[in-house]
């Protein structure tokens, strides 16, 4: 990096000096000098106020995916006397998120403990001040710790909120959030510490996920399958219509989703380079081939292309590409995200039809086999053959083995502790309401107001 580029990134005057001072001492004395300048400029470290706009930015993206895409996606899909409920769980789940990722979540997630979880040196952001600094992927460029606090608490803010789309309409407040502070606590910060903390297991072994396939997807995918089975179906599923109240705010629920997941994949970046705009590229691409691979295989398989099927396809895409936004040229995104959607169709079809789960709004279905794809598809696309940026001593089969034991790692983990954390809350409070409480519908009987009243 040239003397100009440093200047242009903001270095205060003083190490400006330091580094034309070390540039003239390697000209009067060149066996020594070279190491001088070495060292001046590993000493420092560069903060653009870019990137650190660009994550601000993309924090606020990501809460705007929650905080209303989110809500009013899973809000549009269910009956119109549970869309209040909806709309509630999301919102308290992403607050009650936030002060726990600030109370310890960060600092089990992302401080050295061990390969599969941190530790609590800082619990309620003991240390963290203003002038303390995280590490990006480029060397000596950080960013404020504090934007990257904030940052990843958007991500465990998001997560275990997708995870009640698969069993919205029959579980109970109280046993939603309790769920979800035990949930976050025992898979969703282990699972963040092993694949994006440079101590972690999966990390160590050379996983792949940019953006969250792992963590966030298959992690909300696997345990909302395990709790729609544990939970039991809908009263009435299987021989009442239960379609969407209203698709129309489904599709804008799932259109500010596009929106705020380029906060999502292109602020996993943690800077605003050309790698981010690979990612921005990306989220473009890889989700318009999944609409269009949805909508195709719906039209060939029921005669009629439905929009509920295209937004399903957009989110599918979003999914697969997640974990290889920055990790994938534009061509190889495009064939991920479409052949990611049609492998998600069948799942939310003739699987769910055949194993007879009630996976509510298709959690399992997009997120949970959506996040396997793009998981297993990034150790492809990432080749410099396709079109992908490569990574250091790439072999595909190698990496495609390594993505393929990060994703049973996730699956086994999030399972299993999931399953044990639902027995765990239906022992303490129970999981349901009553039959006649979930028929007269969860806004008036867990809220005590409706949505609508005309």
């Amino acid at each position: 990096m040239t003397t100009k580029n440093w200047i242009r990134a903001g270095l205060p005057a003083l190490a400006t000096t330091a580094l034309f001072a070390a540039a003239a001492f390697a000209q009067d004395n060149p066996a020594t000098g070279a190491e001088a300048t070495a060292e001046a400029v590993a000493a420092v470290a560069t903060v653009d106020k870019g990137d650190v706009t660009w994550m601000m930015v993309s924090s606020i993206l990501v809460l705007f995916m929650t905080v209303p895409g989110l809500a009013l996606f899973y809000g549009g899909l269910v009956r119109a006397k549970n869309m209040l409920s909806v709309l509630m769980q999301v919102t308290v789940i992403a607050a009650v998120m936030m002060l726990i990722w600030v109370f310890y979540g960060y600092s089990l997630a992302f401080t050295a403990g061990n390969a599969f979880i941190g530790g609590f040196e800082k619990a309620f952001l003991a240390g963290v001040t203003t002038e303390s600094l995280a590490d990006t992927f480029s060397a000596n460029v950080k960013i404020p710790e504090y934007i990257f606090i904030v940052f990843q608490m958007t991500f465990s803010a998001i997560t275990p909120a997708l995870i009640i789309g698969a069993f919205a309409e029959r579980m109970k407040f109280s046993a939603i959030v309790l769920f979800s502070i035990l949930w976050v606590t025992f898979v969703y910060y282990p699972i963040a510490h092993m694949v994006w903390f440079s101590e972690g297991y999966l990390f160590a072994m050379g996983a792949l996920d940019f953006a969250g396939g792992t963590v966030v997807h298959i992690n909300a995918g696997i345990a909302g399958l395990v709790g729609c089975i544990i939970i039991g179906k809908r009263t009435g599923y299987g021989k009442e219509l239960m379609p969407p109240h209203s698709l129309p705010f489904a599709m804008v629920g799932a259109s500010v989703l596009w929106v705020g997941w380029f906060g999502f994949n292109a602020g996993s970046n943690l800077e605003a380079n050309a790698g981010t705009t690979l990612a921005v590229m990306n989220t473009f691409v890889a989700t318009a081939g999944a609409i269009v691979g949805w909508t195709l295989i719906e039209w060939l398989a029921k005669g009629k292309p439905s929009m509920l099927g295209a937004i399903s396809g957009m989110v599918a895409g979003l999914v697969a590409i997640t974990p290889a936004a920055g990790l994938s040229g534009p061509l190889g995104a495009i064939v991920l995200g479409f052949v990611a959607s049609i492998i998600c169709f069948f799942f939310c079809t003739t699987v769910k039809n055949a194993l007879g789960y009630d996976d509510s709004l298709d959690v399992f279905g997009v997120h949970g086999v959506g996040g396997i794809v793009g998981a297993l598809g990034t150790g492809i696309v990432v080749a410099p053959a396709l079109g992908g940026p490569g990574i250091a001593d790439y072999e595909m089969g190698h990496q495609i083995w390594v993505q393929f034991q990060a994703v049973a790692l996730t699956i086994v983990w999030c399972g299993v502790v999931s399953a044990i954390l639902y027995y765990i809350v239906n022992v303490i409070i129970g999981l349901r309401p009553s039959v006649e409480k979930e028929r007269e519908g969860l806004d008036i009987v867990e809220h005590g107001e409706r949505a609508y009243h005309s």
